[in-house]
């Protein structure tokens, strides 16, 4: 769970990544770096559909589930596997909800009284405020290519490092949002999502949240 919440706070680059990497890398790509900005700043809401794959160094068949996600600035988040089994959680500024089909339980929380969460929470909030101290470091951030936008981030910190080797992140061709996400590990073992009907700036139900 730790890992899949992590992964949220990663699909809010569309909210911070290009400044952070134009000061990482500011002999080139300027045109690239101020077109992510300048759409970034536009975005305050996210829909879309995903496939999560999670491939083992030991299988060669990923392990796939499906499910949906859904950000609304400046603080909330829903994020929910909907196959093979029905799970998920909810932020929504300093509270939580989370559900799984297996127990029949759902149990609301308050992120500051839960330690994982509450790291978490600081990581998403940071992506989706743009907070650049805080994302310059955090992450050591290469660019591979120019068009459609594609970004290596790797972590500084040992916490983070404990369990991540290094990130991938594909932009969609205009860079409002983010199309595919790798989360690589430290043993071999790694996790793809990719995201399919994608719907930026559409007004979301208050209920999701």
């Amino acid at each position: 769970m730790t890992r899949i919440l992590f992964l949220c706070a990663i699909l809010l680059l569309v909210a911070g990544t290009a400044v952070a990497v134009q000061t990482m890398k500011p002999d080139g790509s300027a045109a690239l770096f101020t077109s992510l900005e300048r759409t970034a700043g536009g975005v305050s809401t996210i829909s879309s559909d995903f496939v999560q794959e999670k491939h083992l160094a030991l299988f060669k068949t990923a392990m796939t589930s499906r499910g949906h996600f859904y950000f609304s600035k400046p603080d909330r988040l829903r994020w929910e596997l909907t196959a093979p089994v029905s799970s998920g959680f909810v932020l929504k500024g300093d509270k939580g909800r989370r559900w799984h089909e297996r127990t029949g339980r759902t149990e609301t929380f308050q992120i500051s009284q839960e330690p994982v969460m509450k790291l978490v929470s600081e990581q998403l909030f940071a992506w989706a405020k743009a907070d650049f101290t805080w994302l310059e470091k955090e992450y050591r951030i290469t660019v591979l290519q120019e068009a459609p936008a594609a970004l290596r981030l790797e972590p500084r910190s040992a916490a983070t490092a404990g369990f991540l080797h290094h990130l991938l992140i594909n932009f969609s061709a205009d860079g409002r949002y983010v199309r595919i996400v790798e989360l690589h590990e430290n043993d071999g073992d790694y996790t793809r999502i990719k995201f399919v009907n994608t719907v930026v700036n559409k007004p979301l139900q208050a209920d999701l949240f």
